[in-house]
């Protein structure tokens, strides 16, 4: 029996909905979500879709949102078991980038979707401030530099980041070797520049 009988919330209907995007997304690409298929894999009526989500941009900006929430709060779970040792806070932080990268491609094929959009480049630099602002927090202890070096040096870690998750979804790389490089890349970004007396271990 379908769900469009059933009697959800405002909310349990749309994290239904949601749940039905991100499969279409992962197992057909971005390009097959419109709002009548996800009417249509959903098992819901098409004005349910539109009443949730209005048009495909508004669509695909809430599951990205979703999506980037629930990377950052399995890191921020991650962080508060991390303990005090830097290397140790690195290792967690590679190895929850390179996770996402990795099981969540949803995230790149969204993205691709809305490339372009102002509305999406917005977004993009919200969370990027946000994760950022979440690096630095959980990196600040171990590093005796000062809070926009360490910023600065955490935009150049996601570059590098990136850089890295490409080379093993291509297959370049092992997951090990991956999550390894990473973490020597944010550990590197803890020592402090001449003068200044960091301490990254």
């Amino acid at each position: 029996m379908g769900t469009q009988g059933t009697r959800l919330s405002k909310q349990a209907r749309r994290e239904q909905l949601l749940d039905a995007a991100t499969a279409i997304v992962r197992d057909q690409g971005a390009a097959h979500l419109t709002l009548p298929t996800l009417a249509e894999a959903a098992q819901v009526s098409r004005p349910i879709v539109y009443d949730h989500f209005g048009t495909r941009q508004a669509l695909l900006i809430a599951l990205y949102r979703r999506l980037d929430e629930q990377y950052r709060a399995a890191l921020t779970r991650a962080l508060a078991d991390a303990g005090t040792g830097a290397r140790g806070v690195a290792r967690l932080m590679a190895e929850a980038y390179l996770t996402c990268a990795t099981t969540m491609p949803e995230l790149n094929a969204i993205s691709a979707a809305l490339k372009g959009s102002p509305e999406m480049e917005a977004i993009q630099h919200e969370l990027l401030d946000d994760y950022i602002e979440l690096m630095t927090a959980a990196l600040a202890p171990h590093t005796g530099q000062g809070a926009e070096s360490l910023r600065l040096r955490c935009v150049g870690v996601l570059g590098a980041a990136e850089a890295i998750a490409a080379e093993l979804n291509h297959g370049r790389t092992t997951t090990a070797g991956a999550i390894a490089a990473l973490t020597d890349v944010v550990t590197g970004c803890l020592v402090a520049g001449p003068g200044r007396n960091g301490a990254a271990g």
